[in-house]
Formats: C-alpha cells, structure tokens, sequence
C-alpha cells in the first residue's frame, strides 16, 4: 500500500487504492462466477491487463488506469478468482499459479483483436507466468516485483506462516483484527487515512479465505520455473520486462536481475518505490513501462 504525495496546487495527499479514475467498474466470465474488474473506455490500439497481488485487489493499480489510457492503452485491472470482488473455489489448490494462469489466459483470449500485454505484481506475476505456460495469446509480459519461484526467508514469508493457523482456527475477521493491531505498531500506520483503512480491511475479509491459505501456500513452494518461461517466451516470440522497486523486500533485487537476465529480457529499477511501484510511485513506473510497451508494439 502507498500513499501519493500532495499535488502541486497544494491538494492534500489521496490514498492510492481510492485514487480516482474514469475506468469503470465490469465483470467477466469466470470459472466460480464473475470475475471483477476495472476497464478504461477510452479509444486504443492495445489493451494492458493487470494482475494484483497477494490480498491485492485491481484498486492497486488505480493510479495508472487513466494514465495509460491517455497514452493510449486500455487498461483492465481484475480481481483474480477469491480476490475482494471475484468469487473462488473453497479448494485451496484451485489457487496455483498453474490454474490461476489458466483463468488469465482465458481472459486474454476473450478480449478480442487489439494486442494483450500481460503484467502480473507481486504473486500475480507468478499467476502472469502461469499463463504464458498455458499458452496466453499475449504480445508483451511483464513481471514486476516478483521472483523466480516462492518467497525467500524474511519478513514477509515469516508473516505467512504465523498467519495461516490464526485464519484457519479464528477466520478472516479474527486474522485481520490482528493485522491491524500489528500495523499500528509502526508509525506510518497512523498516515493512512480511515477510508484507506476501511478499504483494506473490507477487502481482506470480503476475500476468500481459501484463497489466501492456497495463495500462502504457493508463496511458500512454488518451484523456479524461470527456464520453462524463457523457452515459451523464445518459442511463441514474446518480448518481456522485469521490473523492480528500488527498495523491494519481498523478493530481492539481485534475484529479479538475475531472473531478468535468464529470461534475455531488460530489468528496469523505479526509484522512490519499494515492492508496489503501483502505488509507490506511479508516474515512474511509468516512465519505464511505456516506452517499452510502445517498442514492442510498433516492432
């Protein structure tokens, strides 16, 4: 989560997630009902679609969707199935990035002629390799602040294994009560406006708890699989991008270079941003997604 700086004419500081947009609210088909999502209407010639990340939601991306599209993308930022909007299985194990890539893929498909280029955050750019493994019909992925397989030994991995037996005895509401209790013991907690908060919290415990026990799960498992993406990227002409915050935790910078380079794809930093540039720090991202986008587009 980030919070944007003040505007320049003095505007106080908007949370990110609520930032505010024109694209609108839409559903697509899903395999355990719609998928939710937020669509730019603006004329284009290719469509971004965006993929959040663990207990993430499309609010995320929030700060890009009018952005991109006045640069003349459409953009489509989705809940995956469990995720705030869109209903999952109750199985944990429908949540791979295998069988959630499938669902991406699916999307992909049905969204028409304009070329699709892929982004996955965080986990979602575990579920975004997923879908080229699938076999997605893309012209362009990119992963940013994520990892060759599942999480190193730190904070965040550490976080997943004590919350898992708390959600599995207690439940969503219990397990987010506890978050809170451990955010407030940092100072920027108390910088984040009410209604950011009660958007957090409305959207963890509208999620599937299912989903957030398989999603922890792949987070503590998933195998590199780096090599198989490279060839399927080689195979189907599939140019990429990783792209990391300068100060990412989650996985570390070396490591996503060093994906980068096994993947024969560029690797961009965004200064200013740890591991959700989306929020951190939107306009540098930006800086970096757009004109690459644009040269795989017109080569």
């Amino acid at each position: 989560m980030g919070i944007h700086p003040g505007l320049a004419d003095g505007t106080p500081p908007r949370p990110s997630q609520l930032w505010p947009h024109r694209a609108e609210r839409t559903e697509f088909d899903g395999p355990h009902g719609p998928i939710a999502a937020l669509r730019t209407t603006a004329p284009a010639d290719a469509t971004v679609l965006l993929v959040p990340g663990y207990t993430g939601s499309k609010e995320d991306f929030a700060p890009l969707l009018d952005p991109l599209a006045d640069a003349g993308f459409e953009a489509i930022a989705v809940d995956l199935p469990g995720q705030y909007e869109s209903p999952g299985a109750n199985d944990e194990s429908a949540y791979t990035p295998a069988k959630l890539g499938e669902v991406v893929a699916g999307l992909a498909a049905g969204l028409g002629p304009r070329p699709v280029l892929l982004l996955g955050h965080s986990f979602g750019g575990l579920v975004a390799r997923g879908a080229v493994l699938a076999g997605a019909r893309i012209a362009g992925l990119t992963l940013m602040d994520t990892g060759p397989g599942q999480l190193p030994e730190g904070g965040r991995r550490a976080a997943l294994a004590l919350g898992e037996p708390l959600l599995r005895q207690d439940g969503l509401v219990a397990a987010y009560a506890v978050r809170e209790e451990v955010s407030a013991r940092f100072p920027a907690w108390a910088l984040v406006p009410d209604e950011v908060k009660a958007f957090l919290r409305d959207r963890f415990i509208s999620s599937s708890a299912a989903g957030l026990l398989g999603m922890a799960d792949v987070l503590r498992t998933e195998p590199d699989r780096v090599d198989e993406l490279a060839k399927a990227l080689r195979d189907n002409n599939i140019p990429a991008l990783v792209v990391a915050g300068e100060n990412d935790d989650a996985w570390s910078v070396p490591a996503q270079r060093e994906m980068a380079a096994r993947l024969d794809a560029p690797f961009a930093l965004v200064q200013g941003a740890a591991h959700s540039p989306n929020t951190e720090n939107p306009g540098g991202l930006l800086e970096v997604l757009l004109p690459a986008w644009r040269a795989w587009l017109s080569g």
